[in-house]
């Protein structure tokens, strides 16, 4: 088993609600064991500004699926839980980022490990610094 932390966030409809909800689906997805969660925060947008605030978690979850084969899963939470991607950094209903992967380094076409923006983003790095101050160690350190 590995050990994987997820950002989620949402903001359009209920942005909590969605929130909590697709962490009850990663937790009863195949392979996918959550076992950690921060607090939710809400937070301004990043990147494309004009759009509603976001509520903001990370969690941190125990699992068997390889690093695509997680984020296969998460996208397809995404599909069903209404998540259009028509919009770079626009609004969302959810969002669910592979923020790391024990401390795996991957750049491919489709996963980039850890986040390639994790570093540069406090609704990411403090939700994880909560539940795992090492791993956000680690990401900040990598671009040092």
């Amino acid at each position: 088993m590995a050990r994987a932390w997820l950002g989620l966030g949402a903001n359009i409809g209920d942005p909590s609600a969605q929130v909590r909800e697709a962490v009850d689906r990663l937790n009863a997805w195949p392979g996918i064991a959550v076992v950690a969660q921060s607090s939710m925060l809400i937070t301004k947008p990043w990147g494309k500004t004009d759009q509603p605030d976001f509520s903001n978690m990370v969690v941190e979850v125990e699992t068997s699926l390889a690093p695509l084969e997680l984020l296969d899963a998460c996208l397809g939470i995404e599909r069903e839980m209404g998540r259009v991607r028509d919009i770079r950094w626009g609004p969302r209903r959810i969002d669910i980022d592979v923020v790391a992967y024990e401390r795996l380094e991957l750049d491919t076409e489709r996963l980039h490990v850890p986040h390639r923006h994790a570093h540069e983003r406090d609704f990411v790095l403090d939700p994880l610094r909560e539940i795992a101050p090492a791993v956000a160690e680690w990401i900040v350190g990598r671009t040092s």
